[in-house]
């Protein structure tokens, strides 16, 4: 058996509801897995190519593993970020620096994926450590060459019946043509208009010119501007998008007049807004998107909280997306009110709404999904995205809104490898919290069976309209 990823992990210590745990999670673990919302590289799937190491693939990219040893002092540099990732002396060197340190994620959710990718998928047995260091890193390296191991075996091997990236408003989606087309495996856009949407972003208007470009619209008149975004939406549908996907800062949304949303416009583009007026046009553009969602019947994805970018020497020195993303509170019930008085009660409208402020989950998110139609609540989400935050999130969330008004779980990550485990840790808490229940007589053993299989796989497919 292995040390790393024991088979009864996560499940309840008493063992009357162990062995129920355990019964629901036998009847969904092989269901298939409908990855709705993440950031894999649709390049992967178009191409097919062999990842090139392990430091490549599964150290630079994970900004929960980067976070965590950048606090202990150790720079990103010496972890691979910023190098040449085809150097295998500088790769093997990070990749031992990252084994030294391994110790350091005992109890987190990377701790539990990363265990699972090194037991499940690459068959160690033993723990990463300075004294395994080179036998990892050789092994999987060895194993990454293999035809087996290409993206679209794993994806196979994976029992991934669908994953969905995330995408740039602008972007070409040439690779998604290419995946379209070999209709080898099933990976769909979603489209994210944030760049075009947020005036504070640093490619605001890179992404305006482009957006200028690529639809021959007047977009400096507001009414061009929509219509290219209609465009662009119909684009992303044409290759299978279901879903838009909005990362707010704030949950704030704001109906506005042709006339003032066309003011704030003008002044977005010639770079003179306030940051109360780059809220204010966020907001409005969050209604806009509301109102094309109504039109075009792509269900609307909000993810607001995050205060991003925290560390400015390291966004300067590395860009985005290393670990220095912070939850922060978010408002819910006077900022959305604008868009439910608009759109709530329009029962073929999805609006998923996501949270890093779980204060609000019991007292704002399910009573307010609990009552209108058009709003559901998204799984726990990046820092909740835990067994502790999964348990959290049913418990505060069960009792108002119930479970037909969430939809599912989505692993919402840049690392392919880590998704069944992903998806496996929430299966288990979904048996965790459904055994309790069922030893309470709160639900019938039919109910149970019913319910873990719906959140593990009918629930997703009808929220995202799969």
């Amino acid at each position: 058996m292995s040390v790393i990823n024991h088979p009864d992990r996560l499940f309840p210590i008493d063992s009357a509801q162990k062995k129920i745990a355990k019964d629901l999670y036998d009847k969904v673990k092989d269901l298939p897995i409908i990855s709705p919302h993440g950031h894999t590289d649709p390049r992967w799937f178009a191409l097919n190519e062999n990842f090139t190491n392990a430091t490549s693939l599964l150290l630079i990219p994970d900004h929960y593993v980067l976070r965590m040893l950048y606090s202990q002092g150790i720079s990103l540099e010496s972890l691979g970020r910023g190098q040449d990732e085809n150097d295998m002396t500088l790769m093997r060197k990070a990749w031992r620096i990252f084994a030294d340190n391994f110790y350091l994620l005992d109890g987190t959710p990377s701790s539990l994926w990363m265990n699972h990718v090194f037991n499940s998928v690459f068959g160690f047995e033993n723990e990463l450590s300075g004294k395994t260091a080179n036998d990892y890193f050789d092994k999987i390296n060895e194993k990454l060459n293999s035809e087996e191991f290409k993206p679209n075996s794993l994806m196979k091997r994976f029992n991934i019946e669908l994953i969905a990236t995330t995408d740039e408003a602008v972007d070409t989606l040439e690779y998604h043509k290419t995946i379209r087309d070999k209709k080898d495996v099933n990976v769909i856009p979603t489209f994210r208009p944030d760049r075009l949407t947020d005036p504070s972003h640093e490619d605001f208007r890179k992404h305006f010119a482009i957006l200028e470009s690529q639809t021959n619209e007047n977009i400096y008149k507001l009414s061009g501007f929509l219509k290219a975004l209609r465009e662009r939406r119909e684009f992303f549908k044409s290759l299978g998008a279901t879903a838009t996907d909005h990362g707010h800062s704030s949950a704030k949304t704001l109906e506005l007049s042709e006339n003032d949303l066309q003011k704030l416009l003008d002044k977005a583009l010639k770079g003179t807004m306030s940051c109360e007026e780059v809220e204010m046009f966020s907001a409005s553009m969050l209604f806009e998107m509301a109102k094309m969602s109504v039109e075009d019947n792509l269900v609307m994805q909000i993810h607001p909280g995050p205060y991003r970018n925290h560390n400015k020497q390291l966004f300067d020195s590395f860009g985005r997306d290393i670990g220095a993303d912070i939850p922060r509170g978010t408002e819910y019930v006077e900022n959305l009110k604008p868009l439910l008085d608009k759109f709530g009660n329009n029962s073929k409208l999805k609006i998923i709404i996501f949270t890093l402020d779980e204060t609000r989950y019991s007292s704002e998110l399910a009573p307010l999904a609990g009552h209108y139609p058009a709003l559901k609540l998204g799984p726990p989400w990046w820092f909740h995205d835990s067994p502790e935050g999964m348990l959290r999130y049913r418990k505060m969330v069960t009792e108002t809104a119930g479970f037909y008004n969430t939809v599912g779980f989505n692993d919402d990550t840049r690392a392919f490898l880590s998704i069944p485990a992903r998806h496996d840790v929430a299966r288990r808490m979904d048996a965790h919290f459904l055994s309790e229940l069922l030893l309470q007589r709160r639900i019938t053993e039919e109910s149970a069976y019913r319910l873990i299989e719906d959140l593990t796989y009918n629930l997703v497919k009808k929220g995202y309209n799969l």
